[in-house]
């Protein structure tokens, strides 16, 4: 990757629906160079794909919330089922926008989205906190998202 990739991968980030045409303007880097260029970073992995900057008000979930969790290892390793796989399946629920496993004093968190805070207490009371293999768990509500 060099300082033409970097230049093309700035603006994809920005904006990632803008044409070959557009982002060939603001690089000063032939259009058919960009396009190759593009191609070779998906092909080579940089690019993984693409997606969409959501206005969650407008589609019903605008609440957010971060889930600490402690994990229940010996629930996992008796259900012989990694922290890779557990974190997966927690992610395939709707409400859950992202899962990260981290260091510190929770092992994972999870990004979830709701309608409301009783839709949001439904899910954590009713939902994640009945896994085996979840300990406990810590919510923080999300005040103003950036």
């Amino acid at each position: 990757m060099d300082e033409k990739d970097e230049k093309i991968i700035k603006i994809l980030k920005e904006n990632a629906k803008l044409s070959t045409h557009e982002i060939s303007k603001q690089t000063l880097i032939p259009i058919t160079t960009v396009h190759n260029r593009i191609k070779k970073l998906e092909k080579e992995g940089f690019i993984k794909g693409y997606t969409l900057n959501l206005d969650y008000q407008k589609i019903g979930k605008p609440l957010a919330a971060y889930t600490l969790i402690s994990l229940d290892y010996k629930c996992l390793k008796e259900a012989k089922v990694s922290q890779e796989q557990f974190a997966k399946k927690l992610r395939s629920y709707e409400e859950v926008e992202e899962a990260c496993m981290v260091t510190g004093a929770f092992d994972m968190i999870l990004k979830i989205r709701a309608k409301d805070i009783v839709s949001l207490d439904k899910f954590i009371t009713g939902v994640l906190r009945g896994q085996k293999g979840i300990g406990t768990t810590q919510t923080l509500m999300v005040l103003h998202e950036l």
